[in-house]
């Protein structure tokens, strides 16, 4: 017996000396990387281009706590915005600056995510969501006391094209001169020619934006500016010299354009020719930059003679043929050479465009498809990591509970020899351990997805109105219900004295992405229309917003009206949308064809009225009604929602909307929403 007491000893010291030198090795594999050094890691990791990389680097470094959540989903930002990938990109600077600002380093991380994510929001033209970003990061940095004249300054320039682009001129001059003071202070601090690149190319887009805004005699003022600072740039020695002879042939061809705006033609001519000078004007990329004047200059001929290097360029920039793409180079290539009277070259390009647009549709919809996977796969990402955090403390928790363990056990052995009680002892607290664990991380990882839904389902319906505009005269009432999760069906309507703007719409696809694109729709919607806009003219600004670069290709449909509620009258635009069904007579409303909202920049949509609608109900609706299908695929149909219409009596706007809802459901017999559903009933007495 004492022989067996002896070896149990043994082999519990051997083990007790095993588990604490496991528990020093815990101590001693805590990373001794700083962050600052992780940072340098993951930049030289972006130099050489090597971004997947990054993201895995990323990934661990916050696994081992080295690098904050804030930290490392900036650095997933870049390595997607270098790769291309902006929706994604997107995402991940928008949860960086969600996160918890804990240090001065999450801080100085901050101001760069917020510094990119409003440059992508104002570059797709969602200027409220720049501004929304852009704005408050701002005023962190002057609360904090931590941020460069180089955050400050591109975050001004962002706010000041965000306003130009909103109509908030003084507001957009403020800020854009405040950028100004700050581009100053960062060449006037630096040694080096940084702050000069910095400053021209901020001024860049500052007369950019007053160029496509049409403020054609205030861009002249930033063009000049751009020139000054790009002399003050060549005198610096180690200024970058293949950036003088380019940067020259913008100012030149932006000067050009901006003078032909103001009717100053021969001065005009002067600046073309002086970009002609430079050797950008006979680059690919020059040739093309040309076309910004001479389509201006209705110089057609000369314009159609640049298009000839569209394939080489969009095939050295690595371009597909999206509807982005056929949008902004091979329609204007196709236009120039029908207004040259080249009718050969014309026809070819026009059947070249419709070749390629079915096909570049589809590969944008399976695209936006793979993406939306990418981010469902991203999330389950996000979770591994969370699990292999909580799995390394549990390893540490375990190391030292394990030494403890065996101290414990060491004793109970020694003194009272009870080995087999302790072997029980042991298997059932580890087995209970184990439960407890798998129990803990179902429950948190549940929990969090049932949490990011309803987070998700709430902010969408909070973008809707949720409470009918109560006005003697006026019955208004809406639904709308998402097939998934979120969905991309939209209503809004806005009540101005006596005028009632509405709208109905439908977004392209279902899910993530549709959501995203109903919220810009949303915003614009109630914008344009507080500006007291006809529903033409808000289709037409809607369209030229949502429309420039829309790398996904999605579209809304939509149904826009103002009603006088005195007169009765209603002015509307349909674009591209379910014709909406007037009672009580439950006919279709016949209207003009106008396109989608979103596909193309340049169209101009027409409105039409109706004298007097006052006793005239109207019923409007996404297709997720008369779409709507059962268990065996039937559709509800418009036949059948006509019927119902016509034999129900109409006796407000509620009862109509929620007398189709019922029928609807009860067509489905169980079956799963194909689509998601929205219907508004509007009457006015």
């Amino acid at each position: 017996m004492r022989r067996v007491s002896k070896y149990i000893f043994g082999m519990l010291f051997v083990s007790l000396v095993m588990a604490l030198v496991a528990c020093d090795g815990v101590k001693k594999r805590r990373p001794a990387l700083k962050a600052s050094n992780a940072d340098s890691v993951l930049f030289d990791v972006g130099v050489a281009k090597n971004y997947d990389r990054m993201r895995v680097l990323a990934d661990s470094f916050e696994v081992a706590g080295i690098i904050s959540p804030l930290d490392a989903n900036r650095w997933r930002g870049v390595s997607y915005y270098h790769q291309g990938h902006y929706r994604m990109s997107e995402l991940y600077y928008r949860k960086a600056i969600e996160s918890k600002i804990q240090n001065d380093e999450d801080q100085l991380s901050y101001n760069k995510c917020a510094r990119r994510l409003s440059e992508l929001l104002l570059v797709k033209g969602d200027y409220e969501g720049s501004l929304i970003v852009a704005i408050p990061a701002v005023k962190k940095m002057e609360e904090s006391g931590i941020g460069s004249d180089i955050d400050y300054a591109i975050l001004l320039n962002n706010i000041g094209c965000c306003q130009l682009n909103l109509g908030q001129d003084k507001e957009a001059n403020e800020s854009f001169l405040k950028a100004r003071g700050h581009y100053a202070n960062r060449w006037q601090s630096d040694s080096t020619s940084r702050g000069f690149q910095e400053a021209v190319l901020g001024t860049v887009y500052t007369s950019l934006a007053y160029i496509n805004t049409r403020h054609y005699a205030e861009s002249i003022y930033w063009i000049d500016r751009t020139e000054m600072l790009l002399d003050k740039y060549r005198q610096k020695p180690d200024a970058r010299v293949e950036y003088f002879d380019e940067y020259q042939g913008r100012i030149e061809i932006m000067r050009a354009v901006a003078l032909q705006g103001l009717n100053k033609l021969e001065e005009a001519a002067k600046a073309y020719q002086a970009f002609l000078k430079t050797d950008y004007s006979k680059t690919g990329a020059g040739h093309i930059n040309a076309n910004d004047y001479l389509v201006a200059a209705h110089r057609y001929a000369e314009a159609a003679d640049n298009y000839r290097y569209l394939d080489e360029m969009m095939a050295h920039w690595g371009m597909e043929p999206s509807t982005d793409n056929i949008q902004l180079y091979l329609l204007p290539k196709y236009r120039a050479n029908a207004e040259a009277g080249r009718r050969d070259s014309a026809r070819v390009m026009g059947e070249r465009i419709l070749s390629l647009l079915d096909d570049a549709i589809t590969d944008q919809k399976n695209s936006a498809t793979a993406e939306l996977a990418t981010i469902y796969d991203t999330q389950g990402k996000e979770a591994e990591i969370s699990q292999q955090q909580a799995k390394l403390s549990r390893q540490r928790l375990m190391a030292t509970g394990v030494a403890l363990v065996l101290i414990i056990v060491f004793f109970v052995i020694y003194t009272l020899h009870r080995r087999n009680a302790t072997q029980r002892l042991t298997a059932a607290h580890e087995k209970l351990q184990v439960a407890y664990d798998k129990l803990e991380e179902t429950t948190a990882a549940k929990e969090r997805i049932e949490s990011e839904l309803r987070i998700a389902r709430d902010i969408q319906m909070s973008m809707v109105p949720s409470m009918s505009p109560d006005r003697e005269g006026l019955d208004l009432y809406a639904s709308m219900t998402p097939a998934k999760e979120v969905g991309g069906d939209l209503y809004g309507y806005l009540l101005m004295g006596d005028s009632l703007y509405f709208c109905v719409g439908d977004v392209s696809g279902k899910g993530v992405p549709a959501s995203l694109f109903m919220a810009q729709a949303t915003r614009l919607f109630r914008t344009l229309a507080s500006q007291g806009m006809k529903p033409a003219e808000i289709a037409t600004r809607m369209n030229g917003a949502l429309a420039v670069d829309n790398e996904q290709g999605m579209f809304v449909t939509m149904f826009l009206g103002l009603a006088d509620l005195n007169t009765g009258s209603l002015e509307y635009c349909n674009a591209g949308h379910n014709p909406p069904v007037i009672l009580p007579q439950a006919e279709f409303m016949e209207m003009l064809p106008n396109a989608p909202i979103g596909l193309w920049p340049d169209l101009e949509y027409e409105g039409e009225s109706i004298k007097n609608i006052k006793g005239h109900p109207l019923f409007i609706y996404t297709d997720g009604l008369n779409e709507a299908e059962n268990t065996k695929q039937e559709q509800f149909g418009d036949d059948r929602l006509l019927d119902i219409l016509k034999n129900t009596k109409f006796e407000n706007a509620r009862q109509a909307v929620e007398t189709l809802k019922a029928d609807i459901e009860a067509f489905r017999d169980g079956a799963e929403p194909n689509d998601d559903l929205t219907m508004l009933g509007l009457k006015i007495v």
